[in-house]
């Protein structure tokens, strides 16, 4: 059975499908029942009267390209967080848009930040709107007057079949990108959950990681060079492969999160799309040794495009929400019973290429595997994870409407200190669940992995307690992420910093490295319109 998916969720205009029966008993089972809270219309949201916008924006842009619409308003006022999909569901928005701006090319873009930096309008970029950390929130900070620029129109595509390089718009989409360069038999290998909705420029921006960046690289790594409009000017790196040239003001375009300027175009690089695709589930007797066999895999250059291990508890969930039940359920428990396996931690990888290389890959990789201690479960695991590999968020949005909170944050450690990392957030988050009254659970897995480390990616579930949502969750959220700097770890691994973040950037790059990002908002925004209040901290 399915539904419509919510105006205010990840699928809006889409389908989703319900949680079954079996899977909602075991999540009263696991943090008890909770209370369903239905979300308010879309029309009842409650919002500020919009601000005049200036003569000068309408000018750069064209008229029918400035929306200032309630539901457009509303649709730009926030990301994918639990808190602004609360205020959403609510309809507690604190601010919008005084406009949605929908610039239909680059020259439009530069115009419109000209006729802003004049009238000192606030400009936050908008992409997808996928930021789980308050990226494209609608943060005035002194600015009276703020736009939503939608980048939607900005599409183009370029393949250099030669050099396996394209030039993409920063309004495609993941899944847009990839249809676009598999006319071509090209791939570009970034797949992170949000890939339905989030866009090239929010990859640059954010510097994403998909969930295949062990094969392919992460978004950083793919970019080659990348064009940034700012107020001040244009910002444009040497297409080449590589240069000696100084600091790499690619890396201040990519990861700048639309505090400098406008990402207009990135270059990226590609491959041939694979012939073949091999995905198979492991079970490691537990999370340490899955843990130790994924590092073995990096540091004999033998990983999987795409390697994953779940906790204990995380992999009771996935097993729980993924249904399996009455005979299949059986003979899979009296399997994992026979391989001494039954209280084990499932592990996902999967190979993508060229037939004979993936031959070749995987079998060093089973090898590492099973010396390791890990049983196989065949490619059936591998397979369900791959088919609902973007179902995360629409999952979220389920547990919205029964009453759960959820949300997940990520970080990432060197091997030596990732058991100390990952025992240290899971015990801050348990700690401060139960200090808030909230009967939840915390589950993790590492899904990125470096031959000198790995990042870690928690969730959290318990029911909400209306009223206290956003509390509730701000004060995880703390305890987490200081968790996190006390134990020396950095504060994203691919979320990215928004605003959320932006209070620990000083313990993340020291606090003249705070200043030296300043000095160059100021030169590149003097008059700092640009996504105020996101990255920098103050």
């Amino acid at each position: 059975m399915t539904g419509p998916s919510p105006w205010w969720g990840w699928g809006s205009g889409g389908e989703r499908a319900p949680l079954s029966p079996h899977a909602i008993a075991m999540l009263v089972e696991l943090v008890g029942e909770a209370t369903p809270t239905p979300a308010v219309d879309i029309d009842d949201v409650a919002l500020p009267d919009p601000a005049p916008i200036p003569d000068a924006i309408v000018d750069a842009v064209g008229a029918a390209n400035v929306l200032t619409g309630k539901r457009d308003r509303v649709r730009h006022a926030a990301g994918m967080s639990y808190p602004d999909l609360v205020r959403l569901r609510t309809g507690r928005l604190d601010d919008a848009p005084d406009a949605v701006v929908v610039p239909p090319d680059r020259e439009a873009v530069v115009a419109l930040l000209e006729a802003c930096a004049r009238e000192a309008v606030a400009v936050v970029p908008f992409g997808g709107g996928t930021s789980v950390v308050g990226g494209v929130d609608p943060g005035r900070e002194s600015f009276e007057r703020l736009v939503s620029v939608d980048l939607s129109s900005l599409r183009s595509v370029s393949v250099d079949d030669l050099s396996l390089t394209a030039r993409l718009g920063p309004g495609l989409t993941g899944a847009d990108a990839e249809r676009e360069l598999a006319a071509h038999g090209l791939t570009l290998g970034h797949f992170p959950q949000s890939f339905e909705r989030a866009t090239i420029g929010g990859f640059a921006a954010t510097r994403s990681a998909g969930q295949a960046s062990s094969g392919y690289g992460r978004f950083d790594a793919l970019v080659t060079s990348a064009c940034l409009d700012a107020p001040a000017g244009e910002l444009r790196t040497r297409e080449t492969p590589h240069t000696a040239a100084g600091p790499a003001l690619r890396e201040v375009i990519v990861g700048s999160e639309g505090t400098l300027g406008v990402i207009t175009e990135v270059d990226v690089r590609v491959r041939r799309a694979p012939e073949t695709r091999r995905y198979e589930g492991w079970i490691a007797p537990e999370f340490a040794s899955g843990v130790d066999i994924i590092r073995r895999l990096a540091q004999q250059d033998a990983l999987p495009d795409v390697i994953r291990v779940s906790d204990r508890v995380e992999t009771r969930v996935s097993l729980g929400l993924a249904g399996a039940r009455g005979v299949r359920r059986r003979a899979f428990d009296a399997y994992l019973d026979l391989r001494r396996r039954s209280d084990g931690c499932i592990v996902i990888a999967g190979w993508e290429g060229e037939g004979e290389a993936v031959a070749r890959r995987r079998a060093l990789g089973h090898r590492v595997l099973r010396h390791g201690g890990a049983a196989s479960l065949g490619a059936g695991p591998g397979r369900a994870w791959y088919r609902g590999r973007y179902r995360g968020p629409h999952l979220r949005d389920e547990l919205l409407d029964l009453g759960y909170m959820v949300e997940t944050l990520e970080t990432a450690h060197t091997w030596s200190r990732l058991e100390g990392l990952y025992a240290a957030v899971r015990d801050a988050i348990e700690s401060a669940l139960a200090s808030a009254g909230m009967a939840g659970i915390v589950f993790c897995h590492l899904s990125h992995a470096y031959r000198d480390g790995a990042s870690l990616y928690y969730t959290f579930l318990a029911p909400s307690r209306p009223g206290y949502e956003i509390d509730g969750w701000r004060a995880v959220k703390r305890a987490a992420c200081e968790a996190i700097v006390a134990t020396g770890g950095t504060i994203t691994h691919h979320h990215g910093i928004g605003r959320d973040h932006a209070p620990y950037m000083r313990d993340e790059v020291t606090g003249l490295g705070v200043e030296a990002l300043r000095a160059v908002k100021e030169r590149l925004d003097p008059t700092g319109i640009m996504n105020p209040g996101k990255l920098l901290p103050g």
